[in-house]
């Protein structure tokens, strides 16, 4: 164990997964590490669960994003959890959520962590953080992802840290941690190229506030992600051949800028379709790192990707690790808020590519929704989509088997407007949105990105627009 608690004072406060959890105190505000579903805690929140068998127990519960079955799934189906922010990606929190049980906030990803230290969320009671070790001094060597876990632990009044065996201390080095200060005396992020290290491989941490020091070897469950459909790799093709015309007509440099992408298995498959840009020594500043990714860096297409979290499948994690003294010097791991940052995006003039449910005629992204219900949330979408300097979002132009069109007359729910979206791309072809008006924006878009099943149909819609009259002629 001392390999793993280098620090003697926290040795002492080494207990099992039920003790801890028997120090969660009903009504807390609790606030874990955790990032698409990667380091996040397992065995506390599992003797939580199980500790709520016998009692009646609500929390709070502030992650950095979506975290895994034994934290959001396993509190959901005990009743635990009362308030959710800011992210989620669980069945069972899903439909609490939708049913009004459990209330969701829904919030940009760049923000949560200045929330907290601005008060604006209230106090945090208690942070529980995975963590590969802790050094002699007291610090922290996180695993897989970063989040939000550095204000976490700076603003609660109590900690608790799951060592998990199952992560090699060898993951040592590869964070960047990085608080910024609060206004006023708010500074520049001095990150000039994704590759600049700006802050500490550890984060610190006052060994009085630590309650407990509990040991696990659970793995972070991430779901294998199956191999590109047709839809996916048309898209990566369509995207492949729009960006080497945009660098064809100077619009970008002639080594491309930083690429950014959503997290998910379409995502993950359309990144693959960069390998077509027939270039290398590309940059990544994203918050996911998927199998794409390392793909992408095997094939000598990326020469380095920062991010938030590494959320790998079984076999890409197997792979990663493998090779982890490769990737230690082309990848690096930063809070979410650095990240995030819309200075950073901006200043480096990021090609952002994001997922959209659903696009309406005008351009506004429905990215969290399906009707009334909610998906997932928006996640780091929006940071990215307002600061970029290429906002490029992507969707199948159908789904269920050709059942429903991902073009529709009007969104059920706006998360990104037509102000915000550059370029939509369905395996159907690239509308390119800037500098049109609203009329202009449907007749593109149909023409482009809508499945022929759904065309006629929508063509008819943009008529009735018409003659109903406006500049935003929408369809009632």
């Amino acid at each position: 164990m001392s390999n793993r608690v280098g620090n003697a004072e926290l040795q002492g406060k080494i207990t099992t997964a039920e003790q801890a959890a028997a120090m969660v105190e009903d009504g807390m505000t609790v606030a874990t590490s955790g990032f698409t579903p990667a380091g996040y805690p397992k065995a506390i929140p599992l003797a939580l669960a199980k500790r709520a068998e016998r009692e009646e127990l609500t929390i709070d519960l502030f992650t950095g994003a979506s975290v895994g079955q034994e934290l959001d799934g396993e509190l959901t189906k005990a009743g635990i959890i009362r308030r959710r922010i800011p992210y989620q990606a669980n069945r069972e929190l899903q439909a609490a959520i939708n049913k009004g049980n459990v209330n969701f906030i829904d919030l940009h990803l760049s923000h949560m962590a200045q929330m907290i230290r601005y008060g604006f969320l209230g106090k945090i009671d208690l942070a529980i953080i995975e963590a590969a070790g802790i050094t002699q001094q007291g610090e922290l060597i996180l695993s897989t992802s970063v989040g939000n876990t550095p204000t976490f632990i700076q603003a609660a009044e109590r900690v608790m840290i799951e060592i998990n065996t199952s992560q090699p201390l060898e993951l040592e080095g590869i964070h960047d941690i990085y608080i910024p200060f609060d206004p006023p005396n708010r500074e520049p992020i001095p990150i000039m190229k994704p590759q600049d290290r700006i802050g500490s491989p550890y984060v610190t941490l006052n060994p009085g506030k630590v309650s407990a020091v509990v040991f696990t070897d659970i793995v972070d469950k991430v779901p294998p992600f199956p191999e590109p459909d047709e839809a996916c790799k048309g898209i990566g093709t369509h995207l492949a051949e729009f960006l080497k015309e945009e660098k064809k007509a100077g619009r970008i440099p002639e080594n491309y800028l930083p690429f950014q992408s959503g997290v998910g298995t379409v995502a993950n498959g359309v990144l693959q379709g960069l390998q077509g840009l027939g270039a290398e020594g590309l940059s990544f500043f994203s918050e996911v790192i998927q199998d794409s990714v390392l793909s992408l860096i095997d094939a000598n297409v990326l020469a380095f990707a920062s991010g938030t979290s590494l959320t790998l499948s079984p076999r890409g994690t197997e792979h990663f690790y493998r090779n982890l003294h490769n990737y230690r010097q082309k990848i690096i791991l930063r809070p979410q808020e650095i990240s995030n940052n819309p200075e950073v995006i901006r200043r480096l003039g990021v090609i952002s590519v994001n997922t959209a449910v659903e696009v309406d005629i005008f351009g506004n992204v429905n990215s969290t929704h399906v009707g009334s219900r909610m998906l997932n949330g928006i996640g780091g979408s929006g940071d990215f989509a307002r600061n970029a300097y290429l906002t490029i979002f992507v969707t199948p132009s159908v789904l269920r088997g050709g059942q429903i069109s991902c073009l529709v007359p009007r969104v059920s729910h706006v998360d990104h407007t037509e102000h915000d979206v550059d370029v939509i791309i369905t395996e159907q072809g690239v509308a390119d949105l800037r500098g049109l008006a609203p009329r202009e924006r449907t007749h593109t878009l149909v023409e482009n990105c809508c499945h022929p099943d759904f065309r006629l149909q929508l063509k008819e819609k943009i008529v009735q627009g018409e003659k109903q009259g406006g500049h935003t002629p929408y369809i009632k």
